[in-house]
C-alpha cells in the first residue's frame, strides 16, 4: 500500500480556515466600528436637532413673554384711558348741576343776607355769610330746604359781628346737601320699571 501524507493538506485547510476566521473577525470588527460610528453620528445629529428645536422654543417663549409684557402695558394704558374717560363723563354730567346750584344759591338768598364764602366737598355745602337779623338766616334756611337742588340745611354758627359794635349784623355758617332732582326722577323711573 502506498503511503500518502495528508498532513500538509490538513495544515493548509486549517490555515485557510484560520485566515478566513481572522478576515471575518476583522470585517465584523470593522463593520461593528462603522455601525458604532454611524450610531454616534446619528445620535449627535438627533441631539443637535433637538438642541436647535429647544433653542427655537426658548426664543419663541422669550418673544411671547415680551408680547405679554406689551399686552399688559397696553391693558394698563387702556384702563387708565377708560378711567379718564369716566372722570370726563362724570364732569360733563355734573356740569349742569353746578350751573343749577349757583342759580339756586342766588334764588334762595333773601334780602339782607350776604354770602362771604361757599365751600363744596362732594355733595356737602358750607355757606358763610352775614345777615341783617336771625330771621333772615332762618328765611335763607327755609329757602334752601324748599329748593330742588339743595336740602338738609343746618345752622352751625350764628353770632353778632365782632367787627362792628352796636350792629344788628349776624355772622353765620350753615351747611346743606346738594341734591339732584333729575337723579331722583331717574331712580323712581328705574324702580317703577322694575316692579
Amino acid at each position: 500500500m502506498a503511503h500518502i501524507n495528508l498532513l500538509p493538506w490538513r495544515e493548509e485547510l486549517r490555515k485557510k480556515k484560520q485566515q478566513e476566521f481572522v478576515t471575518l473577525l476583522a470585517l465584523t470588527a470593522l463593520l461593528g466600528g462603522l455601525l458604532v460610528f454611524a450610531g454616534h453620528i446619528l445620535v449627535n445629529n438627533w441631539i443637535s436637532g433637538q438642541q436647535a428645536k429647544n433653542d427655537y422654543l426658548k426664543q419663541e417663549i422669550k418673544a411671547v413673554k415680551e408680547r405679554n409684557k406689551e399686552i399688559t402695558e397696553i391693558e394698563k394704558t387702556r384702563q387708565a384711558l377708560l378711567d379718564r374717560m369716566e372722570v370726563i363723563q362724570q364732569l360733563q354730567a355734573s356740569r349742569p348741576r353746578i350751573v343749577h346750584l349757583f342759580d339756586e344759591m342766588v334764588s334762595t338768598l333773601p334780602d339782607g343776607v350776604f354770602l362771604t364764602a361757599v365751600k363744596q366737598t362732594n355733595t356737602n355745602l358750607e355757606f358763610s355769610g352775614k345777615a341783617e337779623s336771625n330771621a333772615r338766616v332762618s328765611s335763607h334756611m327755609r329757602n334752601i330746604n324748599a329748593s330742588e337742588w339743595m336740602a338738609n340745611s343746618k345752622l352751625t354758627v350764628i353770632q353778632a359781628d365782632e367787627k362792628e359794635e352796636n350792629s344788628r349784623i349776624r355772622v353765620f355758617t350753615l351747611t346743606a346737601s346738594q341734591t339732584d332732582p333729575h337723579a331722583e326722577v331717574n331712580d323712581e323711573e328705574s324702580e317703577g320699571g322694575s316692579k
